[in-house]
């Protein structure tokens, strides 16, 4: 692979230089029909991976490899070029575009036809699963210039022989990283040797670990590897913080940070899909606008979900990692991750969903002790430092939902048409409360049910433990409730550490945060459990099989029951996250733990 930097490309343009003039879409060479389509989307100026990439691929005989942070705008610095190097008249694919989630599928495809909007009859289907495969193969059919696909919906399209894919002449791989990641390696292979060998392929990712590398040196002759930002690294304005509580204790802190930040309009990320149906679940109960993304969901509840995060009804949508992919929603302000992912490259992605197109953001992490050592490594990957922040206490929280409040009155429009008949009688109302009295009692009636609610609140936040070594295993060791089991089963049998605590949950019934630290290895894993929970996963597995062999469950060598401060998950407390006394008031929680005065936010 012939790895080239900005500079060296003969004939494009520099770097920009801030004392020159600003590059332009016009100054990339696309064509007039191209910028119009992106002039109506208010676009000005390219980003840096469309700046630095378009000017390559209107080339159209080469071979290209683009590594750049999700939120970076990679859709247009392939799509734009793909839109100027279609035949409109020769009504056959021409260009393949492969994606991993049918949220990512539909994304490109609205964002191809927005660009080409002043083209012509440009035809650009999506073919995806859960949907109508009858109804994607009627708009095949009908002829079409790009197609847009997830890898497994494509595969039974083709074996159907609804598609011909000779003439097609590009091939783009979008956030190859992670289609392989979700295990598409062979449906990827199965795909492209249905394509021509004389095609030019253009692959994206936010990450280039090994696998995608070997499939560029398998399908790629010679390109071009265009690096904006460093690999694998973190966006420049996204601010990452970590908190540091007892694992009982962290969804009482997810709350309490939630609280904190008023505005907030964010993803919190969860390991599993049954943790993050029971997250989104608890905060409904206690009063935010929450609700689930995971896979388990059918299409019609995915677009529902996705429809009132975009319009802002929902303050925080909780999701798995794989149902997230392809989330494209301006001004997410916040990520947070319930559970730390066991990649590093995930935690990108995550954290990637905030700061987009040049906006700021934030993401944090909520751990226990034992986690400190994953925070240092994702430190190391992406070449930032995390900020160690405290839960903050109850005055802090009061005092900031209190000012968010006075903002939010300070710059409310105010409709005089439709308020006119009503003032007279709300001036009579207050006309003898001075201006004083009447700031204090409106303030009063919100901030009274936090200074409720909060009071006495505990302090959740404790001082990172020293981590020992104890039977040969690193962890923390506190006040014992963990028990350390032995499977045969290890990554020969293409299990992930995700896969095996999906696979623990799955076949054992029990709760994800109910399940330690995962230690997999080639033919054999161990994993922590709590006490309570090991007599129910020897009894669960004594029957069970894996690709027709027994699954064998044991007590680890050193056999005793492992002392630890809690779970790899956390479990979820059933306080309120406040203080000692409940909230009671009149909403939707479910008495206690139900939070005041949040209905509404948008």
């Amino acid at each position: 692979m012939h790895r080239i930097d900005w500079d060296d490309i003969p004939g494009l343009p520099t770097e920009p230089d801030q004392s020159k003039s600003m590059t332009t879409f016009e100054t990339l060479g696309l064509q007039e029909p191209i910028l119009k389509g992106i002039q109506d989307l208010g676009f000005v100026a390219p980003t840096p991976i469309q700046e630095k990439a378009i000017p390559v691929l209107l080339g159209g005989d080469r071979d290209f490899v683009g590594l750049a942070q999700t939120g970076t705008g990679k859709t247009a610095a392939f799509g734009l070029p793909l839109l100027q190097q279609i035949d409109i008249k020769q009504r056959h694919p021409q260009g393949l575009i492969l994606c991993p989630t049918r949220e990512l599928c539909l994304q490109i495809t609205n964002d191809l036809k927005n660009f080409s909007k002043h083209l012509g009859d440009v035809s650009i289907v999506a073919v995806y699963g859960g949907s109508s495969i009858v109804q994607q193969l009627r708009d095949l059919k009908r002829g079409v210039h790009i197609v847009v696909a997830t890898p497994g919906r494509l595969l039974d399209i083709i074996d159907r022989k609804a598609v011909n894919f000779t003439n097609v002449r590009y091939v783009v791989l979008d956030e190859a990283d992670e289609m392989l990641n979700m295990g598409f390696q062979e449906d990827i292979n199965s795909i492209l040797s249905n394509t021509p060998d004389e095609k030019t392929t253009w692959l994206f990712s936010a990450t280039m670990p090994q696998e995608v590398r070997r499939i560029a040196q398998k399908y790629m002759s010679d390109p071009f590897e265009l690096t904006v930002g460093n690999k694998n690294s973190g966006n420049a304005n996204i601010e990452h913080e970590y908190y540091v509580v007892r694992p009982r204790e962290k969804y009482a802190a997810l709350k309490r940070i939630v609280d904190f930040n008023p505005e907030i309009f964010g993803i919190i990320f969860t390991r599993t899909k049954i943790e993050s149906q029971e997250i989104a679940e608890s905060l409904i109960r206690d009063g935010y606008n929450a609700d689930a993304l995971h896979g388990d969901l059918t299409q019609q509840q995915r677009d529902k979900v996705m429809k009132r995060f975009r319009e802002k009804s929902l303050q925080v949508l909780v999701a798995t990692d794989v149902a997230a992919r392809g989330i494209d929603v301006d001004n997410v302000t916040h990520v947070i991750n319930y559970e730390l992912p066991d990649d590093v490259e995930n935690y990108t992605h995550r954290s990637g969903r905030t700061a987009r197109a040049g906006k700021s953001g934030v993401s944090i992490a909520i751990i226990s002790s034992r986690d400190i050592g994953k925070i240092r490594q994702i430190e190391r990957v992406i070449g930032k430092k995390f900020v160690k922040a405290e839960v903050p206490d109850g005055f802090a929280v009061c005092e900031k939902q209190l000012f968010g409040l006075v903002h939010k009155v300070h710059n409310v429009v105010v409709n005089e048409e439709q308020i006119e008949p009503y003032l007279e009688r709300i001036f009579e109302e207050f006309q003898n409360m001075t201006k004083e009295e009447i700031i204090k009692r409106f303030a009063s009636l919100e901030f009274n049910q936090f200074l409720e609610y909060y009071q006495d609140a505990p302090d959740l936040n404790v001082k990172e433990e020293r981590r020992t070594f104890e039977g040969g295993e690193r962890g923390v060791r506190g006040n014992g409730k963990f028990t350390r089991l032995f499977i045969n089963l290890g990554s020969v049998d293409d299990f992930t550490r995700g896969d095996m605590l999906r696979y623990l949950c799955d076949t054992s019934g029990v709760r994800g945060n109910k399940i330690g630290r995962i230690d997999l290895k080639g033919v054999y894993s161990f994993f922590e459990v709590e006490n309570d929970v090991v007599d129910k996963f020897q009894e669960t597995f004594k029957k069970a099989e894996y690709n027709g062999r027994s699954v064998r469950i044991e007590m680890s060598q050193d056999g005793d029951r492992r002392r630890s401060g809690g779970p790899g998950g956390g479990g979820r407390s059933r306080e309120d996250g406040g203080g000692r006394r409940r909230w009671e008031g009149s909403g939707s929680g479910t008495g206690a733990g139900s939070r005041p005065g949040f209905k509404k936010r948008y």
